[in-house]
């Protein structure tokens, strides 16, 4: 039986692991959760990192208890087995290809969410377009996730790739809108006033082109009212407000893996980190 919401634990979130399953163990046992807490992932679970199989096995381990919505390495992952993107300099994906396991783990990966919402709790890899509620996103994204888990889905993979378009129109249809709910969800960090998404730049906040805001930034964001939980975005760094969580705080890198508890009273969320040295060699 489910327990009712007011009842279950909050949700333990975790920044992007890509593949670093040794300071993941550590800050799990950490943050110390109980046996009916969720783990909440936002995205990019491999890659980058020096041990992305065992990183995968653990996650696909906690079964039901894990929500992990996908970013843009793990489709990176989808795509390179598929034969749609071959292997980049940096890639640590080669031991989930030749795993005896493989076929399982990526069905799985395949079967993740793209968004995923609980209690006024929002969570994906990258960001949401000013333009869109949580109830038009949770559309958008469901239908992406129905595509990609499709007979098909190799088609759809293949066409999710590219820079336009770069705006949200109602209009939009097939293949064009869900790539660009991709795009929006997976890996956009900035975007203009009118939700004109921008594909320049990684960087801090510092490094946004003129005219352009950080996706949360932007005024008048129609899921202002609710608690956005994301990733992606190691130069922006670890961010804490009421309404948004910004997990990325560059494991990868050689910084920090962060989680919080997601308490539905901002003061009382928990912040839990732990230090990755050992994951930047891994990483250029």
């Amino acid at each position: 039986m489910t327990a009712p919401p007011h009842l279950t634990p909050a949700p333990l979130a975790f920044g992007d692991l890509q593949g670093c399953h040794t300071p993941f163990q550590q800050l799990l046992a950490k943050a110390a959760p109980s046996a009916e807490t969720p783990l909440w992932f936002a995205g990019d679970i491999v890659n980058r990192g020096p041990e992305s199989l065992a990183t995968l096995r653990a996650l696909r381990s906690f079964g039901e208890r894990a929500v992990v919505v996908l970013g843009n390495h793990d489709l990176h992952l989808l795509s390179v087995s598929a034969g749609i993107r071959s292997l980049k300099k940096g890639d640590t994906i080669s031991d989930i290809l030749a795993a005896p396991d493989t076929a399982e783990l990526l069905h799985w990966v395949r079967h993740r969410p793209i968004a995923h919402y609980a209690n006024n709790l929002l969570l994906v890899h990258a960001g949401v377009l000013p333009q869109w509620d949580v109830a038009l996103t949770l559309e958008l994204a469901e239908e992406l996730q129905r595509a990609l888990r499709a007979p098909d889905w190799k088609e759809t993979l293949a066409g999710l790739y590219g820079n336009t378009p770069n705006q949200w129109s109602d209009k939009l249809k097939g293949i064009e809108r869900m790539r660009l709910t991709c795009s929006a969800l997976t890996r956009m960090r900035f975007c203009n006033a009118d939700g004109v998404m921008d594909f320049t730049t990684s960087g801090g906040l510092d490094s946004a082109p003129p005219g352009y805001f950080p996706w949360f930034d932007v005024p008048g964001r129609k899921t202002a009212s609710t608690t956005v939980v994301f990733g992606h975005w190691a130069g922006l760094g670890l961010t804490l407000r009421d309404n948004l969580i910004g997990l990325d705080s560059g494991c990868v890198w050689g910084n920090q893996l962060s989680a919080v508890r997601l308490a539905r009273v901002p003061a009382e969320r928990q912040l839990t980190q732990v230090d990755c040295p050992g994951c930047r060699a891994h990483s250029a």
